[in-house]
């Protein structure tokens, strides 16, 4: 039996490279990485290309399968390494699949055709914005210097016009998490109907350079970057804007992270791979072949191999490789395991785990602080949606229990408002 039936593969064709100089990116270094041998040239080849469409195909053992792009700015390599894709994913899928696409862009590349294309394959679209200009142009600028927020603004408007799905990613750094409410009715003018919000955290040696992950030795001190969010703003900015949303904006705006939260009450388990209980399941494949464990693990002594090598199947099959997916529980400090949040998140992902437990354990997730403030905030109202959920009725009604006041004026012992016979302390008001 497989670790891993439906690993998942986010692709960059271009590789590390990037017209964008974005000040808390951490992918950039990568350029360092693989300048070697292959001379400065980004662009993944067509015989890479076409191994990586029929590995990835004949790995899958369920009939979904999806493509994801990123980058760096997987844009740049051009319009004609898509639509080959297409044509080589037709030409090598099995009759039960069903093909899926996800490309994750700055956007300032898009145009008329890129539209086109994007609608006509029914691209899901990640389009990132960090709030109005002042907040998103703080870091995110071109390699000239220059704010990139007006083209980002207009690519979304192509989006728009042609019907492209798509939602917007927002890095929570240390300046706009100050602003959690600008933020939000931000996105929300656009028109955007599906938010995604991201933390980032990175630490530096004393000369400047990112560290990466906790367990790379070679890096001796480490110390905050100074754009990464703080535990208590990154706590903050969530419970704000959930406080936002869920007075007026329930079943009208879609949070990635509050539908995560909700599904955990509706005994889900987590589709995202920073709160499940294991990861190893998402790696990523580099512009020449090469097969990493994660995103975030992209160093040399996480390179699984090259799929012109190996497969992509042995690779994530690894002892390796599973071993990494299950060190991500197994190698949760003592405060964790205890903690009563524990399946809300197992931990966060592993590059954050920077922290000591109160007790002084290595371990511990640095934004463990603001996960805990946000769960504790959210519990009576993403209970009282489950409940809802349950019994077949729309979750938005809680918008007129939170307006009402009913929440904070009912007593523990009376019936619950939301209907389900139960009195309130074993029910929206139960601690658990």
């Amino acid at each position: 039996m497989r670790h891993y039936p439906n690993f998942n593969l986010l692709a960059k064709p271009s590789g590390p490279l990037c017209n964008l100089d974005c000040k808390y990116c951490f992918y950039l270094e990568k350029e360092e990485l693989f300048q070697e041998g292959v001379k400065h040239r980004f662009y993944m080849d067509e015989s890479i290309q076409e191994e990586f469409v029929k590995q990835y195909l004949a790995g899958q053992q369920g009939p979904r399968v999806n493509f994801g792009f990123q980058g760096g700015e997987p844009t740049l390599i051009g319009l004609d390494y898509f639509r080959r894709q297409v044509e080589l994913v037709n030409q090598y899928k099995k009759p039960d699949q069903q093909i899926s696409y996800t490309l994750q862009t700055n956007g300032t590349r898009l145009n008329e055709e890129w539209g086109l294309f994007l609608k006509q394959h029914q691209v899901l679209v990640g389009l990132s914005i960090d709030g109005p200009a002042h907040l998103h142009d703080h870091y995110r600028l071109s390699k000239g210097g220059t704010p990139t927020h007006g083209k980002v603004m207009k690519a979304m408007r192509i989006l728009q016009e042609h019907k492209v799905d798509y939602n917007t990613l927002t890095v929570i750094n240390r300046l706009n998490s100050q602003h959690p409410i600008e933020v939000y009715d931000f996105l929300k003018s656009t028109g955007t109907k599906h938010f995604q919000f991201i933390p980032i955290v990175e630490s530096q040696d004393e000369n400047g350079d990112l560290c990466g992950p906790p367990d790379l030795k070679r890096y001796e001190s480490r110390q905050m970057a100074p754009w990464s969010v703080s535990p208590e703003a990154f706590g903050r900015f969530y419970c704000d804007i959930y406080d936002k949303w869920v007075r007026s904006d329930v079943g009208q705006i879609y949070i990635q992270m509050f539908d995560l939260q909700l599904g955990f009450n509706m005994g889900y388990e987590s589709s995202l791979c920073i709160f499940a209980k294991k990861c190893g399941a998402a790696g990523i494949l580099e512009h020449n072949g090469d097969l990493y464990s994660c995103d975030h693990f992209v160093y040399p002594e996480y390179k699984l191999g090259n799929i012109q090598e190996k497969s992509m199947e042995a690779m994530f099959e690894s002892e390796f490789q599973v071993d990494f997916g299950d060190n991500k529980f197994t190698q949760l400090p003592g405060y964790c395991q205890k903690c009563p949040h524990l399946e809300r998140c197992y931990g966060g992902c592993p590059k954050l785990r920077l922290s000591q437990s109160p007790e002084g354990e290595p371990g511990l997730n640095y934004l463990c602080a603001g996960y805990k403030m946000f769960f504790e905030h959210i519990k009576p109202t993403i209970h009282y949606m489950a409940e809802c959920l349950k019994r077949k009725q729309s979750p938005a009604s809680v918008m007129d229990w939170v307006s009402s006041g009913a929440g904070q004026k009912i007593q523990r012992n009376d019936a619950c408002p939301c209907g389900s016979g139960k009195k309130y302390k074993r029910c929206c008001g139960r601690s658990g």
